[in-house]
């Protein structure tokens, strides 16, 4: 998708183009905005007001800065432009578990989302959401059944998430769940929201299996919560970018590791060992 969504509304292109030059930029005249940008002083005050509402952008006299969550992994806008070919194979890889008539839940993770363009070819399939992102991608296609989880809505997530979304499924049976992680520290997956967190516990709790969808930049890493344990996992998917030795101590602790090639196609990714 080219737009993400704020308080209900669709982010522009042009907005996502701010947001993106500011970001790599860290700190960003106005006046360089305008001129850039070929906007009146009134139409960028109202699209830096529209990103500043959303928590992306701030504006500290002169200058417009990117906050933390537009440079970190909470924010959709950064998170989906990270490690595309990674995401794409680890993604292939996994949609290769699902068999014809399983019921699958994908959380709000851009690593799980990019496995969207494989599922309209698995039969009989119902997918289980949170993902407002997700769920708008895999609305349109007509031979699947899609169930999205309610709640309370976070945009930068693009998910809902708390008690409502957490209840809502505990009354399904899912065949496979398929979430992500912020960082992997040992041999435990971490995320830095707590709600975020609970939404994908509550997924896994009503799974058959589990898989975990990480790429290889994200090992080595903290976050401040605890998601799991890689041993509640029954398989952790991640790329051929990932350190032989980390994924030989993942095999050693009993760990069924599956190695994305990222070197070749999506669709040909392959399984190491």
């Amino acid at each position: 998708m080219n737009a993400v969504l704020v308080e209900g509304q669709v982010l522009s292109s042009r907005r996502r183009g701010i947001l993106d030059y500011v970001t790599e930029r860290g700190v960003v005249p106005v006046g360089d905005l305008l001129e850039r940008f070929s906007l009146s002083r009134a139409s960028i005050n109202r699209d830096l007001l529209a990103l500043s509402a959303q928590g992306l952008l701030r504006r500290v006299g002169p200058d417009i800065t990117a906050l933390p969550s537009a440079s970190s992994s909470g924010s959709v806008v950064y998170r989906a432009r990270q490690a595309v070919a990674q995401k794409q194979a680890i993604a292939a890889l996994a949609a290769s578990l699902i068999s014809p008539g399983d019921t699958v839940a994908l959380d709000d993770s851009t690593t799980v989302r990019a496995m969207a363009d494989s599922l309209s070819a698995i039969a009989s399939l119902t997918v289980v959401t949170n993902s407002l992102g997700l769920g708008t991608r895999l609305g349109a296609c007509e031979t699947l059944g899609l169930i999205g989880l309610g709640g309370r809505y976070s945009p930068t997530f693009e998910a809902f998430v708390g008690m409502v979304c957490e209840q809502s499924v505990m009354s399904m049976h899912i065949d496979l769940a398929f979430v992500s992680a912020a960082a992997i520290h040992g041999l435990t997956a971490y995320h830095q929201i707590e709600e975020i967190i609970r939404a994908k516990q509550a997924l896994m709790a009503v799974a058959d299996s589990r898989v975990l969808l990480v790429d290889s930049g994200k090992f080595g890493n903290s976050a401040m919560n605890r998601l799991a344990a890689l041993s509640e996992f029954d398989v952790v998917i991640t790329d051929d970018g990932i350190d032989p030795g980390y994924a030989a101590m993942l095999r050693d602790a009993g760990i069924t590791l599956k190695i994305a090639a990222v070197s070749l196609p999506a669709d040909r990714a392959l399984t190491a060992g």
